[in-house]
């Protein structure tokens, strides 16, 4: 059995507690929470909205080697630790993706941390992962439904440049 991508989450508890789906997939084992961001693992790849290069399967070593990153923090300290990380960790953005968490449904890049992670985990080819964590939420498995073909064409895209040219056939 392959040793399933390590998601971690830097958890800043910024947000309401019921909402959070970085503390519901830590507590169904899916995600560790790390509340030092000093203790973040190095070389690991961080999901940043402000991010240069999109993610793409290029970046499935570095995933499985050193895991997957999300920030849960404010949009007003974001960017702030975003830059702070870049040092550490490899930067890559999500493409166009539609948010189907009840908050943010329909919205564009308004992606909840299990959706990131989610579409972070489909698009460096480990389905069957991302399935299995869209399943602690009843809503959740709506985002793959929601986004299956762009996440379909990202997964399929050679590289960055290929998933950003895909992206703009879908803004």
């Amino acid at each position: 059995m392959k040793k399933p991508v390590r998601l971690v989450v830097y958890h800043a508890n910024e947000d309401d507690p019921k909402k959070c789906t970085a503390k519901k997939l830590h507590r169904f084992g899916h995600a560790a929470l790390e509340k030092n961001i000093r203790r973040l693992p190095y070389h690991a790849v961080l999901l940043n909205p402000f991010a240069e290069k999109s993610l793409s399967r290029e970046d499935i070593q570095n995933a499985k080697d050193h895991g997957l990153v999300a920030l849960d923090c404010s949009w007003k300290t974001a960017e702030q630790t975003f830059e702070f990380l870049e040092t550490t960790t490899i930067s890559r953005a999500l493409p166009f993706l539609l948010a189907a968490n009840p908050v943010n449904y329909g919205k564009p890049f308004q992606l909840s941390t299990l959706e990131a992670f989610a579409a972070a985990l489909y698009i460096l080819g480990e389905v069957e992962h991302a399935k299995e964590i869209v399943g602690i939420y009843t809503w959740g498995p709506r985002f793959l439904e929601l986004n299956r073909e762009p996440l379909e064409d990202y997964r399929q895209a050679r590289d960055s440049a290929e998933v950003v040219r895909l992206m703009k056939q879908y803004i």
